[in-house]
């Protein structure tokens, strides 16, 4: 899709009105100081005054600091001779207790308002309703039906039923919905419009469209008719289904039975379009509804900037809100933090950083949300030390990090091998009452296995157990493939057995990383076995399954075998990938079979694989053991040009050739500045025997300038490198070559460190 600079304003948008600033009216009631004073102490002697009117009590009320406060008014109003029991009074104070979930207190507010002769309505019960759901009580809520009827005689009536049906829908307990609305047909009580579009939405909700729609067409048997809600509330369900065409044919019935569409349905198919990266329909179907009368408003606005970030159009969602704002609408935190994931997204973080510091002089205050999305994304740069000082900027902003801040920060830990630095922030974020989640504790338990800390990965098992989050397949998994790396099999096993017990589902990559364990322990015969147990247990083996084999095979010579892995995966329609191939190459090499392993190489070109080092270099190592340096070095640059760019191991293979071969002293100068270029260092062994063939033949000047080259490529301290030039002034060649080859030796066994970690 492609957009031109000025697309969005090619849009004839109408001029937006900014909305009228509404003011609160000051009560117009005025309380004299004497009868406050009489309310406002529990002891007062004094009765309420005669022309004390309900609405002034009413006021009195509302303005009690909590529900106990509230509750003990009512009660010294109810004794006194001026008192008028009136169900707003009582309601008032219901409504307080609610809030705190003190049922008993409000179910004695019931019996006193019964007895002091004051009716009591549906409304008064849907008060009742409204508290139990609050705190999700949603049995007792449906029980308030009977509660009404059989205790105090009350008949619930649409509005109650409506209020019923709407908190269950949003509670998304269906099953009790369909229960509620049983009861509701039966007691004869009618539906009103109202009552379509919940349950409406309760289809929706329950992915039941069709229903949904038979249930609109229902309401003309009831003498009703569909309005923009119902019709707005199926659009949104095909949304939600991502049937963005379906929910289009609903906005064309709709405007067929003469409903006039609002901005939220025209905003539900904004946003349907953006969900399906409709982009350019999007802004069209703005652009026609605006000739239509439709205004644009903040929705709109956030929609357009969130599906254009989606999409990869930072730039034009940035020009949306350009245009949002001469419209005359502030841009707000959803607004800010779309475009900041957006950025982050396509790898702009530091013009992520520059929005978050525009949203901040426009005093549009950010959230977790916002922090978390960039904090996230240097993590994952591995700019942890960015990361961590914008955490504290967050906290010295009064937002306190949530369990993805922290998960963000001990996932770049982990990644960047501070393990030490993660489980310090593990316990930092404990002591701060942010609780841990499986994905915390999976983070740090991977990070212990990596290191070979089972014992301690194992304790942090126990822990995250003791803390009430269950384990789960991907910490068992971990688990599995840390004792596997780390060579204790019986372990992996006991592991293995352990998901049976718990009743956890195994899945391909449990088996598969006890399979492989097995093959590297020389244990084929029960890697087949529990390749079969996967079988049945209805698992597909994969690649992965069917390579650790292949590796098995291929370290033991049996070719024949391997090759029949090979044909086992095509025929059990499990395509082999380079890895496959790349391990079957090398296993005919180490066979001595060369000629088959470069025939091998061939065909896969031909079938469209890109071969990558993992197949070359076994090729080339075989041909330079043979001798065969030109054909090693045409298939060397046939990789460079073709393939994935060589590797560390594919230099090192070549370079040992050139020195080892007998070739010309030439190439292999030329080769140590080629590598270098290309960010590699040659290995001190071969090097050494380059350094004693340019000195044999007097070429110390070309020694000492790749010796500069090398030096520099390694990234040695600049002690080190006055040290060796120090031997190379003045003539003692060997003592040189022997203290870089230890430095070379030295930064390597690290850099291999590093990455085992």
């Amino acid at each position: 899709m492609a957009f031109s600079s000025c697309c969005l304003k090619c849009y004839p948008w109408p001029s937006l009105p900014l909305p009228p600033v509404c003011h609160r009216r000051s009560s117009s009631l005025s309380i004299s100081a004497a009868a406050t004073q009489q309310l406002s102490s529990s002891t007062a002697p004094h009765n309420l005054p005669s022309d004390f009117t309900t609405t002034q009590l009413l006021h009195v009320l509302r303005r009690q600091p909590d529900e106990t406060a509230a509750l003990h008014t009512l009660h010294w109003a109810s004794a006194q001779p001026a008192f008028s029991p009136s169900p707003p009074l009582y309601h008032e104070v219901l409504r307080k207790l609610s809030k705190v979930g003190s049922f008993d207190s409000m179910s004695l507010v019931l019996q006193d308002m019964r007895s002091s002769g004051c009716k009591l309505d549906a409304t008064t019960f849907s008060i009742l309703v409204e508290a139990y759901s609050s705190f999700e009580l949603y049995d007792e809520a449906l029980g308030v039906v009977d509660v009404m009827e059989s205790e105090y005689g009350t008949k619930p009536d649409t509005h109650f039923y409506n209020n019923l049906l709407n908190v269950l829908v949003y509670g998304n307990k269906l099953k009790l919905v369909e229960i509620a609305h049983e009861g509701m047909v039966s007691r004869g009580v009618k539906p009103d419009v109202s009552t379509f579009n919940i349950l409406i939405k309760a289809l929706c909700k329950a992915h039941q469209i069709r229903p949904a729609i038979l249930l609109m067409e229902e309401m003309l048997g009831y003498g009703l008719s569909p309005d923009e809600k119902t019709f707005t509330t199926i659009m949104q369900g095909y949304i939600e289904e991502g049937n963005l065409d379906g929910a289009i044919r609903v906005q064309e019935q709709m405007v067929g039975s003469g409903c006039k569409p609002t901005n939220v349905t025209v905003n539900v198919l904004i946003n349907g379009f953006c969900k399906e990266g409709r982009i350019e329909e999007a802004l069209g179907f703005v652009d026609h509804m605006s000739g239509e009368g439709f205004h644009p408003d903040q929705f709109t606005f956030n929609t357009l900037v969130n599906g254009l970030c989606k999409a990869g159009h930072v730039k034009h969602a940035l020009e949306v809100m350009d245009l949002m704002i001469e419209e005359g609408f502030d841009p707000d935190v959803v607004t800010y933090n779309s475009l900041i994931s957006g950025l982050c997204k396509i790898g702009e973080v530091n013009e992520a950083v520059e929005i978050l510091n525009q949203m901040v002089s426009r005093d549009c205050s950010p959230n977790t949300v916002t922090y978390n999305t960039l904090i996230s994304t240097l993590c994952k740069d591995n700019q942890i030390e960015e990361a961590t000082e914008l955490a504290q900027v967050l906290t010295s902003n009064g937002i306190l990090p949530d369990v993805r801040t922290f998960n963000s920060l001990i996932q770049g830990l982990c990644k960047t091998n501070n393990h030490r630095v993660a489980m310090e922030l593990f316990e930092d974020m404990k002591r701060k009452d942010c609780r841990p989640d499986e994905f915390t504790y999976s983070l740090l338990i991977d990070s212990l296995c990596l290191k070979g800390k089972m014992e301690d990965a194992l304790n942090l098992v126990k822990e995250m157990e003791l803390s009430g989050c269950a384990r789960n397949v991907v910490i068992y998994n971990t688990l599995i493939d840390g004792f596997c790396k780390n060579r204790k099999i019986k372990e992996a096993e006991e592991i293995f057995d352990q998901m049976e017990l718990q009743g956890i589902s195994r899945n391909s990559v449990t088996y598969n990383s006890l399979i492989d364990g097995l093959c590297k322990e020389r244990r084929v015969e029960e890697a087949a076995e529990l390749m079969d147990q996967m079988l049945m247990e209805g698992l597909k083996p994969d690649k992965f399954t069917y390579n650790s084999l292949l590796t098995y095979f291929c370290r033991q010579g049996d070719i024949k075998k391997a090759a029949d892995i090979v044909q086992t995966m095509a025929s059990n329609d499990c395509e082999p990938d380079i890895v496959t191939y790349g391990t079957l190459i090398g296993g005919l090499c180490k066979a001595g079979r060369v000629e088959v392993a470069s025939r091998l190489l061939r065909s896969i070109q031909m079938k469209g694989i890109v071969p990558t080092p993992w197949a070359y270099n076994p090729v080339i190592q075989s041909l330079f053991k043979r001798k065969r340096t030109k054909e090693a070095m045409r298939l060397f640059r046939e990789m460079t040009e073709r393939g994935d760019p060589p590797d560390a191991v594919t230099y090192k293979i070549v370079f040992r050739g050139l020195c080892s071969c007998g070739g010309p002293i030439g190439e292999a100068v030329d080769f140590v500045v080629e590598m270098t270029e290309k960010g590699h260092v040659p290995e001190s062994e071969s090097f050494l025997m380059l350094a004693e063939g340019l000195c044999s033949l007097s070429m110390e000047d070309t020694l000492i300038k790749l010796v500069d080259l090398v030096m520099e490529r390694a990234g040695l301290s600049e002690r080190q490198v006055t040290m060796v030039r120090g031997y190379l002034r003045i003539g003692k060649f060997q003592d040189a070559m022997a203290t870089l080859g230890g430095m070379l030796n030295n930064d390597n066994g690290i850099r291999r460190d590093h990455r085992r970690r």
